[in-house]
C-alpha cells in the first residue's frame, strides 16, 4: 500500500459507541445517511419515557419538552456557528425547504428569477421549480463543468438584476464536489439575491460557519452526521423577517425560527440532536474528524486497482464521496457482491442530482461510496480488494 498521511484521530474509541459497527460490516455509504452512536437511540428513547407531553403543560413533562427544544435550538446554533433564536426544525431537508422557500417566494412572479445549479440534490432545485410553476417566475440552471465542478463563469453570466435567489449545494452528494460557497454567496448578493446554502451533503464533513459565510438561509439534515432525521436550518432575521409562513395561525411566532416550524416539534428527535452535538463535543467538535476522513480517501484513491473509474473532479475538490464503476460489471451487480463480503454501498443513477442526468459518463448506474469518520483504513483496504477481484473477474471484450 501506498505511505500516506495519518492522523491521531482515535476511531477505535469512536467505534466503540456504535452498537451497529461491531458486527464486522464496513457501512461506506455515508453519503445516504450515517450510522447513530448509541448515546443518540438512549437520549431519543430517554426523550419518550421522561418528557412524552407538549409546549404548555403545567406540569414537569411540559418543563422537560420545554428544555429539550430550548437545548436543541442552542445545540443546532453551536454546531451552525448561528444564533439560537435563527434555528428552523422540520421533518427532513425537503420538507423544511418547501416551506421556507414557499414563505420567501410569496412575493415572487413574472419577471423574476431563481438560479439554481446542475449539482443540485433535487431537494434543493425541486422547491424552486415547483414554485415557479405557481408563481410564473423563471429558474436558470448554473451550469457544470466537464468533471463536475460548478461553472462560476456561467453563475456570473446568469446572475442579473432580475435574479431573487441563488440555490445551490455547499458540496455535491453524487460527486462530493465541494463549491465556493463564500464566493458563491457574495456573488448573490452583489446581485441582490438571497444565497440559499443546501450544506446537508457538507455538513457531515467539515465545519460550517453561518456567521463566516453571510448566507440568508442554510438547510443540513441530522442523520447525515450521525443524528436523528431531522431537517434543520438556519434563516437571517433581516432576509426573514417579513415573510408570511405556511402555518396554523395560534402556534408560535416566537423566538424568530419558530414562526417557520409548522406544528409540534418531536421532541424525542430534538432530545437526539442534542445528544448528537454532545458527542461531536466529546470528539473536539467536526473539525477534529476532517483530517482522518482525508486520509481515508487519499488512501482509497492512491490504491484504486485497475479496472475501476471514478468520476468527478481531483480529491482536493471534493469531499471523502465517490461514484465509480467497475469496467465490465453493472453496478448492482457489484453492489450486491460487495454486500456479500460485507462492505455496504449504494448503486443508482442520479442519485436525486436531475441536473447532471443528461451528462453523466455511464449509460445505466454507478456505484456512490463514501467515507465519514467512523470507518477506519481497514475497510478502506476491504473496499479497494474487492473491487479488485470483482475487476479481474469481470468477463473481457
Amino acid at each position: 500500500m501506498a505511505a500516506l498521511s495519518t492522523s491521531t484521530f482515535d476511531v477505535d474509541a469512536v467505534r466503540a459507541r456504535f452498537s451497529s459497527l461491531r458486527g464486522g460490516f464496513a457501512f461506506l455509504d455515508a453519503p445516504g445517511g450515517s450510522q447513530v452512536p448509541d448515546e443518540v437511540g438512549a437520549a431519543v428513547a430517554a426523550s419518550y419515557v421522561e418528557a412524552s407531553g407538549n409546549l404548555g403543560a403545567p406540569y414537569a413533562t411540559g418543563e422537560r419538552v420545554e428544555e429539550t427544544l430550548a437545548n436543541a435550538k442552542a445545540d443546532a446554533a453551536r454546531l451552525l456557528g448561528g444564533e439560537a433564536d435563527n434555528i428552523v426544525f422540520g421533518p427532513n431537508m425537503t420538507s423544511l425547504n418547501f416551506a421556507l422557500s414557499r414563505a420567501a417566494g410569496r412575493d415572487l412572479g413574472p419577471g423574476d428569477e431563481v438560479l439554481i445549479t446542475r449539482l443540485d440534490h433535487d431537494g434543493s432545485a425541486a422547491p424552486w421549480v415547483e414554485l415557479a410553476a405557481d408563481r410564473g417566475f423563471t429558474v436558470e440552471l448554473v451550469d457544470a463543468t466537464e468533471d463536475f465542478r460548478l461553472d462560476y463563469e456561467d453563475l456570473e453570466r446568469k446572475l442579473s438584476a432580475r435574479t431573487r435567489v441563488v440555490a445551490f449545494p455547499w458540496a455535491s452528494n453524487v460527486f462530493g464536489t465541494r463549491l465556493d460557497a463564500a464566493r458563491i454567496c457574495a456573488l448573490a448578493h452583489e446581485a441582490g439575491a438571497l444565497a440559499w446554502v443546501d450544506a446537508v451533503h457538507f455538513a457531515a464533513h467539515e465545519p460550517v460557519d453561518v456567521a463566516a459565510l453571510d448566507c440568508d438561509v442554510l438547510l443540513c439534515s441530522a442523520y447525515k452526521f450521525c443524528g436523528p432525521h431531522l431537517g434543520i436550518a438556519h434563516v437571517r432575521p433581516a432576509t426573514a423577517e417579513r415573510w408570511r409562513p405556511y402555518k396554523a395561525r395560534p402556534s408560535a411566532t416566537s423566538p424568530f425560527g419558530r414562526r417557520f416550524e409548522t406544528g409540534t416539534p418531536t421532541y424525542e428527535l430534538l432530545a437526539g440532536l442534542s445528544a448528537t452535538v454532545a458527542y461531536f463535543d466529546s470528539l473536539g467538535g467536526l473539525g477534529s474528524t476532517v483530517a482522518h476522513e482525508r486520509a481515508l480517501a487519499e488512501r482509497f484513491v492512491a490504491n484504486l486497482p485497475d479496472g475501476v473509474e471514478l468520476y468527478g473532479p481531483a480529491l482536493e475538490d471534493r469531499l471523502p464521496t465517490f461514484l465509480l464503476n467497475v469496467a465490465g460489471v453493472p453496478a448492482k451487480t457489484v453492489a450486491r457482491e460487495l454486500a456479500k463480503r460485507d462492505v455496504g454501498v449504494w448503486h443508482g443513477d442520479h442519485y436525486y442530482a436531475l441536473g447532471v442526468a443528461d451528462r453523466l459518463p455511464y449509460p445505466d448506474e454507478a456505484i456512490r461510496a463514501g467515507f465519514i469518520h467512523y470507518n477506519t483504513t481497514a475497510e478502506v483496504d476491504r473496499f479497494n480488494a474487492a473491487l479488485g477481484e470483482l475487476a479481474a473477474a469481470a468477463p473481457g471484450d
